[in-house]
This record gives C-alpha cells, sequence and structure tokens, in this order.
C-alpha cells in the first residue's frame, strides 16, 4: 500500500529527504543515463509530495505555487521507482499532487515541462500540449497545461 505524504521543504526529516533525493537520482541521473543539476536550488520553494511503500519513498513530485517556476502553478520531478511502476503509482501521485495544487494554492492551472514519451500519461491526466517539442538536459521535452 502506497502512503502518500505531503510537506514542506522544512516539515521533510532528514531520512526522507535523503530517500526523495536517492529516488530522483536513481532514475533521473542513472536510469535515464543524463548528467544534469538536480539540486537546482528549488526544492526549498516546493511543495514535496511523497509515496512511501514498506518504509522506501517509491514515488515522487514536486509542486511549485505560481510564479515559483512558471507563471502557473507547476509539478515536476515526476518520479515513481523502476521496480514499482506496474502499480500506477504515477496516476496516484500525480492525482495527490493536482489535488495539492487545488487546495494549497486555490488554482487548478499547472503547468509541466513533460518528457515527451509520456504525453499519453498526462494527458489522460487531463493536460494538453502547449508549444513545439524541446531539448532539456538532452532529453526531448513538451509543455503541457492542465486548466
Amino acid at each position: 500500500m502506497l502512503a502518500i505524504n505531503t510537506k514542506s521543504f522544512n516539515e521533510l526529516s532528514t531520512t526522507e529527504l535523503y530517500g526523495i533525493l536517492q529516488l530522483r537520482s536513481e532514475v533521473f541521473v542513472v536510469e535515464q543515463d543524463c548528467v544534469y543539476q538536480d539540486l537546482d536550488g528549488k526544492d526549498t520553494k516546493a511543495l514535496h509530495i511523497f509515496g512511501v511503500k514498506n518504509k522506501k519513498v517509491v514515488a515522487y513530485t514536486r509542486v511549485f505555487k505560481p510564479g515559483d517556476y512558471f507563471k502557473e502553478a507547476s509539478i515536476g520531478r515526476v518520479v515513481v521507482a523502476q521496480s514499482e511502476r506496474q502499480y500506477k503509482y504515477g496516476y496516484a501521485i500525480m492525482e495527490a499532487s493536482i489535488e495539492a495544487v487545488k487546495n494549497k494554492f486555490n488554482t487548478s492551472k499547472i503547468k509541466l515541462s513533460a518528457q515527451c514519451y509520456l504525453k499519453t500519461f498526462y494527458s489522460n491526466l487531463g493536460f494538453s500540449i502547449v508549444g513545439e517539442e524541446y531539448l532539456e538536459d538532452g532529453i526531448p521535452h513538451i509543455a503541457m497545461l492542465n486548466e
């Protein structure tokens, strides 16, 4: 069973933060073979949505209020551990993140920068493509908006 938590940066325990950073590194750096600066200085402004299973962080997003990342509220660093993807935790963590934006920031307009191979996943959650594809850290991305 996945237990989903929502915390500000200052509310995270060191163990939770370590688990989040470990998952992000495991997927975005190692699995996707992408050398980039994950620790970008923005985590302190973000709301952290993370799913824990068997005391391990296995799903995660970070959420920003309007104006902190994009003009709109935004969801980023969407990640699920490879061993847990068959359980559809990506949908669970995104649905919790969309709800957090609505409840904490009083808006339903959300922008994200999606890896292109995940367009269908985000479309299923109500996001639409905005603009053209672009490269971010060598990986094709597309802006998507949920209004």
